[in-house]
C-alpha cells in the first residue's frame, strides 16, 4: 500500500511538533522559511502582503506610544510565522484527498501511546509521557498525560478535530472502525490528560450541535441511542464515584470552579480579562501596550497580582485576552468580526464537522490558549474549509406535486 504523501507531515505536527524543544518552540515555526516556499511554489504568489497589510496600522501606532524594540520584533516574527503555518496548513487541507485515512492513522497511532504511557506513569521515567502540575487548589502535584507535548491542555486540544470527526462517523454510522473500539480510542485520552477546559467545551459543543439541528439528528436512532447510553454511564460514573471516592479530582475541581477557589480557572478567564484591561490602561485602550510588551510593560501588573517569584515566565493564557492586551479594544473587535464574518462567509453552519470546530474554538479562545498557538489556527482553518462533504448538513428538499389539469383547463 503506498504511503500518503501528506502523512509524514501530520504525524509530524501531531505528536512531534514540540518534542526536544523549548516551550514556545515548534518544528513547524523552525520550518517555516520552507513552508513559506512552498506556499509560493504552489500559490504562484507571495503570502504574506494581507497579513503585513492588517496589521501594519497596529505596527505604526505601536511605536508612536513606544515599544521595546527587541521584545515587539521577537514576538512579531514568531507571530509572522504562526501566519505561514496558518496559511500553509490551509493549502495543505485543501490538498488532501483522504483525510479519512489520515485522521484515522493519528487515532490508532495516538492510541497505542496512550496504552504504552499507562505503565510509564508508575516508572521514574513518567515525565516522558506525563506532566506533574498543579491542578486545582487540594491537587497541587497531579499528573496528567501530555504525550510529546510540552502540556496537557494543549495535547487534550490538539486531539479535539480528531474526536469529533470520529465521533460524527458514529453518530452518522460512516464508521469503519467498530464502535466498541472507536470509544475507548476516543476517551482514553481525555481521561488521562484530565483536561476539564476541554472536556466541559466538548460537552457544550455537541450540546449545542444537537440543540441546533434536531431536526436531522433526533430522528436517527443511533443519535438517540448515544444520547442514552452517554448520558447513563455518566449518571452510573458520578454515583461511583460519589459513593467510594468523593474526594477525587474531578469533584474538587468543579467545587472549586463554583466556589472561586479554582485559580487556574480564574486565571485563564477572568483574572486575565482584568490584567489585560489594566495594561491597555498604561498605554492606550483602543490599540493596546504592543506585541511582545506583555512580559516587560505587563510584568510587573500580573507579578505583584499573583506574586510570581522572578523565575515564572510571565503570560495571558487566553487568547481573547491576549489579543485585548497587545492589540487593544480595535483588535480585539476586528478578531470577533474576522472570526464571525468567516462563519458567515463559508457557511459553517451548513456542515456538522465544521459547525462542532467553530463552536469549539470560538468558546475556547474566552477560556485559554494564546495569539501564537498553532493548535488554535488549526481549527479554526479546518472550521472555515469546505472540505469535509461527509458531514454535510441535508437541506430540505420540497417535492412538487404533478399539476392536476382541469376540466375548465382542456
Amino acid at each position: 500500500m503506498a504511503i500518503n504523501k501528506y502523512l509524514p507531515f501530520a504525524i509530524l505536527y501531531f505528536f512531534f511538533n514540540t518534542a526536544g524543544l523549548p516551550h514556545g518552540l515548534t518544528w513547524m515555526t523552525i520550518l517555516c522559511p520552507w513552508l513559506y516556499c512552498w506556499i509560493f511554489w504552489t500559490q504562484k504568489k507571495e503570502p504574506l502582503w494581507p497579513f503585513w497589510l492588517l496589521l501594519s496600522p497596529f505596527v505604526i501606532l505601536h511605536f508612536i506610544h513606544g515599544v521595546e524594540p527587541k521584545a515587539y520584533l521577537v514576538s512579531f516574527l514568531n507571530l509572522t510565522a504562526v501566519y505561514i503555518f496558518a496559511r500553509a496548513f490551509h493549502v495543505y487541507a485543501r490538498r488532501v484527498a483522504d483525510w479519512e485515512r489520515i485522521l484515522q492513522v493519528i487515532l490508532v497511532l495516538n492510541f497505542a501511546l496512550c496504552l504504552l504511557a499507562i505503565p510509564f506513569y508508575f516508572t521514574p521515567w513518567w515525565d516522558l509521557f506525563w506532566i506533574e502540575q498543579y491542578l486545582t487548589e487540594g491537587f497541587d502535584s497531579f499528573r496528567r498525560l501530555k504525550l510529546f507535548t510540552y502540556e496537557a491542555s494543549y495535547y487534550a486540544t490538539l486531539f479535539v478535530p480528531v474526536f469529533f470527526f470520529f465521533l460524527l462517523k458514529i453518530l452518522l454510522k460512516q464508521n469503519r472502525i467498530p464502535v466498541w473500539l472507536l470509544l475507548p480510542m476516543l476517551a482514553l485520552p481525555y481521561l488521562l490528560s484530565f483536561s476539564i477546559g476541554v472536556l466541559a467545551s466538548i460537552f457544550f459543543c455537541i450540546g449545542l450541535l444537537i440543540l441546533v439541528y434536531a431536526p436531522q439528528l433526533l430522528k436517527r436512532r443511533r443519535v438517540m441511542n448515544a444520547l442514552l447510553l452517554t448520558g447513563s454511564l455518566l449518571m452510573v460514573g458520578l454515583s461511583l464515584l460519589a459513593i467510594f471516592y468523593p474526594g477525587n479530582p474531578l469533584f474538587v475541581r468543579i467545587e472549586n470552579i463554583l466556589t472561586g477557589h479554582d485559580s487556574s480557572g480564574k486565571g485563564r478567564t477572568s483574572e486575565a480579562f482584568m490584567l489585560a484591561k489594566a495594561m491597555i490602561a498604561l498605554k492606550s485602550e483602543c490599540w493596546g501596550i504592543g506585541f511582545g510588551q506583555i512580559k516587560i510593560l505587563g510584568e510587573s501588573i500580573v507579578r505583584n497580582y499573583y506574586n510570581y517569584d522572578a523565575a515564572y515566565a510571565i503570560t495571558l493564557p487566553n487568547a481573547s485576552a491576549e489579543t485585548l492586551a497587545v492589540t487593544g479594544w480595535a483588535g480585539f473587535v476586528l478578531r470577533l468580526l474576522i472570526t464571525v464574518g468567516l462563519f458567515f462567509y463559508t457557511r459553517v453552519w451548513r456542515n456538522y464537522f465544521r459547525f462542532l470546530l467553530f463552536a469549539f474554538v470560538f468558546l475556547y479562545q474566552f477560556t485559554g490558549s494564546y495569539i501564537t498557538s498553532q493548535v488554535e489556527y488549526m481549527i479554526w482553518i479546518l472550521a472555515f474549509t469546505n472540505i469535509f462533504p461527509e458531514f454535510d448538513v441535508p437541506r430540505a428538499t420540497v417535492r412538487l406535486a404533478p399539476k392536476t389539469v382541469t376540466n375548465d383547463e382542456q
